[in-house]
């Protein structure tokens, strides 16, 4: 490495630099227009595409001028961990190696045990908020407000000044990151209209518009603070280095306690944070003794198998928009549905209060889940209340209802056949409905899969619009059946299974 592997220019470098008032007035264009309140949904893609084309316009102008380190990414890993080893890390068991699709990951040099600390990180080589206020950076994120309070792009910031800074103690870290992103901020036009159908898409649109806007902001700052003319930002803060720090950090930051243990602090963990994904639980924490992040195994690994951690219980719609991967095995997969109680209905008190005794709002953003019953208990809960009559409602607001009111959550206590049917068949209108929204059908997705043509990017946006129908129609199915049987049990005449005092269902 040595002095070669200090940073260069990418391509060619422009042929004339953009001058400042040009600049000034593209950026002053881009931030009137991402400060714009929030279209309706049919004018989104309208907004989004007249955002895309001012960022390709500045993105054209800063040409060559982006940072980029010389060499293949995978020639700083060695470099990565011998400089983790002298920082105190230990990290003996593991190696970063080529996963071929999952892309890089940690790989055990010898056996590891389930349970076993295979990784410990100090502090002093995670990146924090507290490592930016003690930065070069320091004086600008104490003054300006955004700074202040989006500790997410504070970290983003610091992360592009010590790339910038020939003497960072980062380097070796900041060397071994990617050079560019699977996250939403990199997609085509075309590879995010693969997605307008899908719950992600607002997610998608409202992340390029807070990134461009933040980009705009930032870079006026960058040129007018006071604070800002040491930063080695000033003359060179291209849009891409910019969606490539906050990608860097969105896909890889996590939460740890700060020194003293009082509150929590957003931090870059290198090393750790090569782990790919699986299922399982929460292996990684933070020892305040030892003051470092510590990481066992989640089952046990033979010599030269990846190591998996969890990130956490989180939907495929999640995973892409933040981190940029679909993963196919994920039994936290969920779809959102949004349902409320109209206050212009004529029962609207009167569910309201027995939703309100059930601990649940009248309006709420609920889940369909891909993993055993498609609705949570909460869920059930709703509907239930939901579809209550007048008279049902009575019943579960007076006297001694307390015992009701918890077992509106239980799939074992109907509140009555007929509004088991009219919340199975309600469900049903409503996925449907759903499903409607999209443009293809899922027969459709797995053929476009198949195209030979098809860009990763694509793929991934295809997968998960197909994951979400496919969660739909569970749903979908589930409710038919659920209807089916009720009525079939109403048409006979079974009476209501009811709660004995030690809690056994009795009929």
């Amino acid at each position: 490495m040595g002095k070669k592997s200090r940073t260069k220019k990418s391509g060619s470098g422009p042929s004339a630099l953009p001058s400042p008032k040009e600049m000034m007035n593209l950026i002053a264009e881009l931030l009137q227009k991402c400060s714009s309140e929030t279209p309706s949904a049919s004018e989104e893609w309208e907004e989004y595409v007249q955002i895309r084309n001012l960022v390709e316009k500045i993105r054209k102008k800063q040409k060559g001028m982006s940072v980029l380190f010389e060499g293949c990414r995978h020639s700083y890993f060695q470099g990565l961990v011998s400089w983790a080893k002298a920082n105190g890390s230990s990290c003996d068991g593991v190696q970063v190696a080529n996963f071929g699709k999952e892309g890089y990951g940690l790989q055990a040099t010898r056996d590891i045990k389930a349970e076993e600390l295979f990784l410990c990180i100090p502090r002093k080589m995670l990146m924090t908020l507290e490592s930016a206020k003690n930065s070069i950076l320091g004086p600008l994120l104490r003054q300006d407000r955004i700074l202040k309070t989006m500790g997410n792009v504070a970290l983003a910031l610091h992360l592009l000044c010590e790339r910038a800074t020939p003497t960072s103690m980062w380097l070796p870290y900041i060397r071994s990151l990617p050079q560019d992103y699977s996250t939403p901020l990199y997609y085509q036009p075309e590879e995010v209209q693969l997605l307008l159908s899908t719950q992600a898409i607002q997610d998608v649109f409202s992340q390029f518009k807070n990134t461009a806007r933040q980009y705009a902001y930032f870079y006026k700052l960058l040129q007018t603070h006071p604070a800002a003319g040491v930063l080695p930002l000033k003359d060179s803060f291209t849009f891409d280095d910019y969606r490539w720090a906050v990608s860097s950090v969105m896909t890889r930051q996590n939460q740890i306690p700060t020194q003293d243990g009082t509150q929590v602090t957003q931090a870059l963990i290198p090393l750790w944070d090569m782990c790919n994904h699986t299922n399982g639980l929460i292996t990684t924490g933070y020892n305040l003794e030892d003051d470092r992040c510590e990481c066992v195994a989640l089952r046990n690994y033979k010599e030269n198998e990846q190591i998996y951690i969890f990130y956490g219980s989180r939907s495929n719609a999640d995973f892409f928009v933040h981190n940029g991967f679909f993963f196919h095995d994920n039994i936290h997969d969920w779809v959102k549905i949004k349902l409320g109680i109209s206050k212009s209905e004529r029962l609207y008190a009167m569910k309201a209060e027995v939703l309100a005794r059930a601990g649940l709002p009248v309006s709420c953003v609920y889940a369909l889940h891909s993993n055993g019953s498609p609705v949570s208990a909460q869920l059930l809960a709703f509907l239930r209340v939901f579809c209550m009559t007048e008279e049902e409602l009575q019943d579960y607001l007076v006297g001694d209802s307390i015992n009701k009111i918890l077992n509106l959550n239980c799939p074992d206590y109907p509140v009555s056949w007929e509004n088991e049917i009219k919340l199975w068949t309600f469900l049903e209108t409503r996925v449907t409905l759903l499903l409607k929204n999209y443009k293809t059908t899922s027969e459709e997705d797995i053929i476009m899969l198949q195209q030979p043509d098809l860009s990763a990017h694509g793929r991934v946006a295809i997968q998960l619009r197909l994951a979400e129908k496919q969660i739909l129609l569970k749903s979908l199915a589930s409710g038919q059946a659920n209807s089916v049987h009720l009525k079939k049990k109403k048409a006979a005449g079974m009476p209501l299974p009811c709660c004995d005092n030690d809690g056994t269902v009795v009929m």
